[in-house]
């Protein structure tokens, strides 16, 4: 599932490309004609995001609600004023591939037939984008969508962060009874954080996945949050997710870093962990690979 900051990524894309122009809304495949109808021809005042829900508001103050789930993903085209990555979304399905072709820009006659199945198509003056596979696609009023996001934890990339939400991160981890590993992937409690910010986060905290949110302390909490909102705006920063300090990575591996360099535990079970040496550790919590350092991160928590 695409993490939080992808999402960021993604209205971002979508305001740069759309904000302030009016769009024909479809839908290809049919199962979102009758929310397509009621925004088609609507201008696009702005896209937002908040953890891993997208919104996009249109000036007859009705709302785009998306979330990609495990398989969405977005891709765009257009004419050489439509600058857009090729596609962001499901990493299991496309990645997020910024390549973009110039050639097809200067031929621009239009959007292509659709291919697949494609749940909304937006079509402006220069460009398309469409949406395939998404677990949410609704158009809500400003107060259902206001209503979504007063549901969510504070994102560590949103207005104001990270100090903004700083506080309110750890007032709500600090009161859960449950271990930081799972409170990490409530949406609730923080939003935006996947499975491999969780791993990745948490092992450079040196934070057990077992400690309960109770037992965390304000000050452990703190750091969490911070480099928390620092890997995510760094996400932004580089379309991919990088954990690993340069040091901690084998020497001559190039100014971009190896997929295999990129992270310390995640997808890294059974190998040394990078700084200790020590086995990386994998195992099931609520249907979800957990990957941790027994040794950087000794259980200071009961294990569940």
């Amino acid at each position: 599932m695409p993490e939080g900051h992808s999402v960021h990524r993604l209205a971002r894309q979508l305001d740069d490309v759309f904000a302030g122009e009016a769009v024909a809304v479809s839908s290809p495949q049919g199962r979102f004609s009758d929310g397509a109808r009621l925004i088609d021809g609507a201008t696009v005042v702005g896209a937002a995001a908040h953890g891993k829900q997208l919104f996009v508001e249109f000036d007859n103050s009705l709302v785009l609600r998306v979330h990609l789930g495990l398989y969405g993903a977005w891709e765009f085209g257009g004419d050489a004023t439509f600058r857009g990555a090729s596609s962001i979304g499901a990493p299991r399905r496309v990645g997020e591939r910024e390549a973009y072709d110039d050639g097809a820009a200067e031929r621009y006659a239009g959007p292509p037939e659709p291919v697949g199945q494609v749940r909304a198509r937006l079509v402006s003056a220069h460009g398309w984008a469409d949406l395939r596979g998404p677990s949410a696609c609704v158009v809500a009023t400003a107060q259902e969508a206001a209503a979504v996001r007063a549901r969510l934890g504070p994102d560590p990339l949103g207005p104001g962060a990270p100090a903004s939400g700083r506080e309110e991160f750890t007032r709500r981890i600090r009161r859960s009874s449950t271990i930081v590993a799972a409170a990490l992937m409530d949406q609730s409690v923080l939003a935006g954080v996947g499975n491999i910010y969780r791993a990745e986060c948490l092992f450079r905290g040196a934070v057990s996945p077992w400690t309960r949110g109770v037992d965390l302390g304000g000050e452990r909490a703190e750091r969490l949050w911070d480099d928390v909102a620092v890997a995510m705006a760094n996400g932004v920063r580089d379309g991919r997710i990088v954990t690993t300090c340069a040091g901690d990575r084998p020497p001559g591996g190039g100014a971009r870093v190896r997929n295999e360099d990129a992270h310390y535990v995640y997808r890294r079970q059974g190998l040394p962990c990078r700084r200790c040496g020590t086995p990386v550790g994998l195992e099931a919590l609520a249907g979800r690979k957990l990957y941790w350092c027994p040794g950087c991160q000794p259980g200071d928590g009961a294990r569940r």
